[in-house]
Parts: structure tokens; sequence; C-alpha cells
């Protein structure tokens, strides 16, 4: 094997080790979502995140909050938040495959945000994809059937939110310190989502707490772990390996919910994974995704 090739492999295994550690977050969060309010989750997944980044918040001083685009600091913590309550909401009363497949719609989303409001030039290779993205979308959660419940539409709006804060991101990083947008999402979040828990409030266990803190942490591995593949090889050779979460989150729906996805569910994923798989690769031409020691 040549160096590029252990590049990627490299970078691969990374992905797949970050896939391993997102979808066991889900499977906590779907875990602990049998006593406590997905609110609530979201309340201390927030501020377990805050604590992780609480020393670069410190070393930086108040100066780190200096900025010119406060709303847009604000607006982008809400908007972010927003999605995590969506998507906990869906974790913890859908199967894990369901979940997990619907969150792939993000690429979809994001094409026509960033088309409407990054002015970006979308070609009709990528529309074509966005449109069969979504047919895959509605295979999976089939709208009018007695599958079809609310839990589905928190999955589609968490996805559409999340694809929010990725085009807000965009918007912020033209100006702004990575450290600054980390610091106002996490005490904006903390602070947001401490309202709608102290509704549902339910004392936790030390077990309870253990797992919570573990979601925080697992987090902020998987994220530095994507960071890592990225890094090591290139997005061509990374992006399809991102989708091995849908092979785990069937995996632990199995051992630990005795879920087991229907025929529904596996060909919509594989409508949707294509799709959005051939969006990445568009993108990977076009220079919009990192390649080796990318960001």
């Amino acid at each position: 094997m040549n160096a590029a090739g252990r590049r990627n492999l490299e970078g691969a295994l990374w992905m797949i080790a970050s896939g391993i550690v997102f979808s066991a977050q889900n499977a906590i969060v779907k875990q602990l979502g049998t006593r406590l309010d997905s609110f609530e989750i979201a309340f201390f997944r927030c501020v377990f995140g805050l604590a992780v980044v609480l020393p670069f918040v410190l070393r930086g001083g108040t100066g780190l909050f200096l900025t010119g685009r406060p709303g847009l600091h604000v607006v982008r913590a809400l908007v972010g938040v927003s999605g995590m309550f969506c998507g906990m909401y869906a974790v913890t009363r859908l199967p894990l495959a369901d979940a997990t497949a619907i969150s792939f719609a993000k690429p979809l989303f994001a094409v026509l945000l960033a088309a409407t409001f990054l002015g970006e030039s979308v070609g009709w290779r990528r529309w074509s994809a966005t449109a069969a993205g979504f047919v895959g979308v509605v295979v999976i959660v089939r709208p009018g059937t007695e599958m079809f419940d609310f839990a589905h539409v928190a999955a589609l709006l968490g996805a559409f939110l999340i694809a929010d804060v990725i085009v807000l991101v965009k918007k912020l990083q033209g100006s702004e310190r990575n450290a600054t947008i980390m610091a106002y999402f996490g005490i904006v979040t903390s602070i947001a989502s401490a309202i709608p828990a102290y509704f549902v409030w339910l004392t936790p266990t030390w077990g309870e707490l253990a797992l919570m803190a573990c979601i925080g942490a697992s987090a902020s591995t998987g994220q530095w772990m994507a960071l890592k593949a990225y890094r090591a090889a290139e997005a061509s050779a990374v992006v399809p390996f991102d989708y091995t979460r849908l092979v785990f989150a069937i995996l632990y729906g199995w051992l630990f919910f005795a879920e087991i996805p229907d025929r529904w569910t596996l060909a919509g994923s594989a409508i949707l994974i294509g799709a959005t798989l051939y969006i990445a690769y568009r993108e990977i031409r076009l220079g919009k995704l990192p390649g080796p020691g990318g960001g």
C-alpha cells in the first residue's frame, strides 16, 4: 500500500470510529428517554458541552465575546438547540435506524438553503440528486400510513434545522473565531435549554447523570474523530464511511432495543444515501468539502 492508500485507510478508520461513537450516543439518548424527557436530556447535553469549551472561554477572557454579530451568534445557537431538541425527541420515539437514516437528509436541505441564502449555484445534477434523496425520505417515513407519526416530523425538522446551522456557521466563519462561535453556542444553548427542561424536570439518578456526561463526551469525541478523518485522507475517500452510522444504528437497535428495520426503511435509506453521496462527490469536485489537511 502506498502513502496515499495508507492515509485513506487511516481516514476511513477514523470515520468508522466516529460512526461507532455517534451511534452509541444515540443509543444512550434512547435509553435515557425511557424515563427522562428529551428536553431534559438536551439540557444536560448542552451543559456538559459547555464544560468542554469552558477552558477556552476562561483562557480567552472577555475578549472572546467581542463580536460585531452578536445577533447572528444567538440565532445560530437557538436554531442549533432547536435542532437538538427535535433530533433527541426523534431518537427517543423512533427506531434508531429510522432516526439515523432521516438525519442523513441534512445535505439535501443544505443544498436548498445554500442556493437560497448563500447564492450558491446549483446545477441540474445536484437538484436531481436532491429530489431523489427526498423520495428516499418519503419511502422511510411513509406519510399517510399508520407508521407515520409526529416523531418523523421532528426528525425531518431536526435535519432541516441542523442544515440551517451549517449555513449560519458558514456566515459566521467569515469574520468570527471558532472559539467565539463555540463560546456563544455553549452559553446560549445552556440557558435556552434550561427553560423547557424546567417544566419536564425529573431529578436524574447518579447513573443517568453519568450517561448524560457520556453523551457530552461522545459528541466532542465523535466530532474530533471526524475531523481527524478529513485531515488524514481525501474527502472522497472518507465521506462514504460516514454512512456506517446506519449500520451501527441497526446493530445497537437490535442488541439493546430489539429493533429490526423493515424493508421500507432499508430501501429508503439506500435511495437517500445514494443521493447524498452523489451530492457530496459533486461538492468535492467543486472544492466545497475539505481534502487532506482540511478543517
